[in-house]
């Protein structure tokens, strides 16, 4: 609906556009305020589209010359933000010509930055290169907490960079956004990423300086994460980051979790330092693979991605959001590790002992294709523990998953477009981190 008015009073225009018209003008007016109008509202979808399709095909071109000359680790982050904006773009049109065009350059990238983190992760763990799990604290936290600030710490488990994407228009309205990059450790998998991100420390440097520790643990997710807090506290202890109150850690696993923290908060008005783990993204990836419901909701990554923009728009952690701008606290928001829709199967050859990680696996004398996977031999070298004697790790890049030959076709088909982390790929390894100011 289009209004012609000769008024310009301006509660004529408020009434007129709090009653869903689509535009208005005012008199006189000439055929062709009348056709650009009318074009503007009937042909801007068809016209954003071919613009797009346009543009897109422009910065394919400028991404193919930017990966024939070379990319550091910053421009791949750069580039993998730039891939995944594209993600949300392109989605808004159901255009499955463009998607595939799209899907097929990601799938050139992902076999690019595996290569380039073949090539280049170890001499990051000896010094030099991008921001890495165990830094994380040191570079984003711990400047704003010897500031004197309250920070409120959350880390989301397997949010992935267009997750943050989907969401981020959102919490612009409420904070001022510093928006950065990091790389997630290997393997990227909760136990050692998120370990490694808690306690400011490698892996392999863990089991070295708190044996204790590291051996009860086990080596299972739910065992190597119940010492999260510990490490932290450790953490600032050998930074001498001095508290007046003890800091406080919070794990959300369910609804009730969150909505329990929610009113708890006010209690924690006089503590300065609040760390939020949040489950609920990585529980759903999971729980997708086992639920036909969950498959038909998310069947592909811009479902997934359009599910948790769904889910955080009406979630108690926006509600969390929202309290922490009234209190005027710094808010820092990352996660762990990402995830990726594995595609294809690549057989692994271990004994009993192997773990039973579908992107990395670590025991004695593991094998497999090393066109799809990377084997290290030396655990040392990439800042990994030793479990067992001879152990090695492997690594699965792209879209691969690690299954054992037995029952290979049984696996094959369990696994395929199920979400998981753990090997090589910008999704899990490109990671957002973002400090927000409320507004």
């Amino acid at each position: 609906v289009v209004m012609i008015t000769k008024s310009e009073e301006e509660k004529i225009m408020d009434d007129a556009l709090g009653s869903r018209i689509s535009d208005y003008l005012i008199k006189p007016v000439n055929p062709s305020q009348i056709f650009t109008t009318l074009k503007r509202l009937l042909d801007s979808r068809k016209l954003r589209k071919e613009r797009v399709s346009r543009e897109y095909a422009r910065q394919a071109n400028l991404n193919r010359l930017a990966l024939t000359s070379g990319l550091d680790h910053n421009e791949w982050a750069q580039m993998h933000a730039h891939l995944s904006g594209w993600d949300i773009e392109i989605e808004e049109f159901n255009d499955r010509g463009l998607e595939q065009i799209h899907s097929d350059q990601k799938k050139e990238f992902r076999r690019e930055f595996s290569k380039y983190i073949e090539k280049n992760y170890s001499s990051w763990i000896q010094g030099g290169g991008p921001d890495l799990s165990h830094k994380i604290l040191d570079k984003y936290v711990a400047p704003h907490l010897k500031n004197g600030e309250k920070v409120y710490f959350v880390v989301i488990d397997c949010f992935r960079l267009d997750h943050w994407l989907a969401i981020e228009s959102k919490l612009e309205e409420l904070f001022s956004i510093e928006r950065n990059y990091y790389y997630s450790l290997l393997p990227t998998a909760t136990p050692f990423s998120r370990n490694a991100l808690f306690a400011g420390l490698l892996p392999g440097e863990i089991a070295e300086i708190y044996p204790d520790i590291w051996q009860n643990m086990g080596h299972d997710e739910s065992g190597m994460n119940t010492y999260e807090s510990r490490l932290l506290e450790m953490y600032l202890d050998r930074k001498g980051i001095r508290l007046d109150r003890k800091m406080i850690y919070e794990k959300i696993v369910k609804i009730d979790d969150a909505q329990n923290l929610y009113k708890r908060l006010g209690s924690y008005k006089h503590h300065r330092f609040i760390n939020i783990v949040y489950n609920f993204i990585d529980l759903l990836s999971h729980q997708r693979s086992e639920s036909d419901i969950l498959m038909e909701i998310a069947p592909d990554e811009a479902a997934f991605r359009s599910l948790t923009k769904t889910w955080f728009y009406h979630s108690v952690l926006l509600d969390i959001f929202k309290f922490i701008v009234d209190e005027g606290a710094t808010l820092i928001i990352t996660t762990d590790h990402g995830s990726i829709m594995g595609e294809r199967a690549s057989i692994v050859k271990g004994d009993r002992t192997t773990s039973t990680n579908i992107r990395y696996k670590y025991g004695k004398n593991l094998k497999s294709n090393n066109s799809e996977v990377l084997r290290v031999d030396k655990p040392r070298e990439y800042g990994l523990p030793t479990i067992g004697f001879g152990t090695n790790y492997l690594f699965a890049k792209d879209d691969y998953y690690l299954v054992y030959q037995s029952n290979f076709r049984q696996y094959e088909k369990l696994y395929k477009n199920t979400f998981q982390h753990g090997g090589i790929s910008m999704e899990e390894m490109i990671l957002p981190i973002s400090v927000l100011k409320p507004r």
